[in-house]
């Protein structure tokens, strides 16, 4: 496995993290399993089984990775920035939700 890449903030890993995620499919992976993983979450808590709580990152980081190893055909970037990588997780599922994603990546790409 080769070294993680060096980032010295967040603003500067975002950007790596959104091109890791440039298959749609991935991307749609990623939502799929981080939603399903806050309502996991959420109705654990609310239905007083804390334990299945456990479930949360379980359930999505199972379809993230298989979105990255199966489709995206790279290697997940919380193999080497755990904590950025979730945060990038939450960031891109608000862009997509809100619609600002599209113009996200044009911006990115028009950069280079």
């Amino acid at each position: 496995m080769s070294e993680p890449q060096k980032f010295q903030n967040y603003r500067e890993f975002f950007p790596y993290y959104v091109k890791a995620h440039s298959d749609l499919s991935n991307r749609v992976m990623h939502m799929i399993g981080t939603l399903l993983g806050m309502v996991v979450l959420v109705v654990a808590l609310v239905t007083g089984h804390p334990w299945y709580a456990v479930l949360w990152p379980v359930i999505a980081y199972a379809f993230a990775w298989t979105g990255h190893f199966l489709l995206e055909k790279n290697t997940p970037a919380t193999f080497g920035h755990p904590l950025w990588s979730l945060r990038g997780d939450y960031h891109m599922l608000a862009l997509m939700i809100t619609g600002r994603l599209g113009p996200y990546l044009e911006q990115k790409q028009n950069d280079q």
